[in-house]
């Protein structure tokens, strides 16, 4: 019996430049778009204005989520290595506060934002999910240092340390008069997070 030469798959294809220029041009029209309508925006208004079909914006993004995930990849990222730098330069109680403080300016740089991410925890296969995790994995790692050192109550987890920041980013979305509380707001949650012996 003659053994079959073992095959390599093939490399993927670079993409085309005129390709690359599309995509390109569609992130950038996004990040515009979004910043204007939320993260709900219309992707035709996206394509038009981006001068492509929708058909070249859905083969660069076949879905909403994968064009979220790539406006906020970068975004996601510096959280998770602010983290890192914070949790070596700070005290685990100053580390969670400061990076939950930028966690939820972050959360309301785009309209919906924050309900899109809380959206993505319970969906696993959602792109926006993968790029959530390492930055919700850094956060409760942040949280876990807190708890170790006895100031945060041991029943809160990473999922209910998220809803509740993200939803103080999305009080300040839905009423606009409560936005210029956000701060106040913030600081009442993590002092309900506090152990309190």
């Amino acid at each position: 019996m003659t053994e079959k030469p073992e095959t390599t798959p093939p490399a993927p294809r670079a993409q085309r430049a005129d390709a690359q220029r599309n995509r390109a041009r569609i992130l950038q029209v996004a990040q515009a778009v979004v910043a204007e309508q939320g993260t709900q925006a219309s992707l035709r208004d996206i394509a038009r204005r981006s001068g492509v079909g929708l058909g070249t914006l859905y083969r660069h993004f076949p879905t909403r989520d994968e064009l979220l995930e790539a406006l906020l990849r970068d975004r996601f990222d510096r959280l998770a290595a602010r983290a890192a730098s914070l949790e070596a330069t700070r005290s685990p109680e100053d580390a969670l506060t400061e990076w939950l403080g930028a966690f939820v300016v972050g959360a309301t740089a785009y309209r919906g934002l924050a309900a899109s991410m809380m959206a993505t925890l319970g969906d696993e296969n959602s792109s926006l999910h993968a790029s959530c995790l390492a930055m919700r994995q850094a956060g409760s790692r942040l949280l876990r240092n807190v708890q170790d050192a006895g100031i945060i109550r041991p029943d809160v987890d990473g999922t209910d340390l998220f809803a509740l920041v993200n939803a103080v980013s999305w009080i300040a979305e839905q009423a606009p008069s409560l936005a210029a509380r956000r701060e106040h707001l913030f600081a009442l949650v993590i002092d309900g997070l506090r152990y309190q012996a």
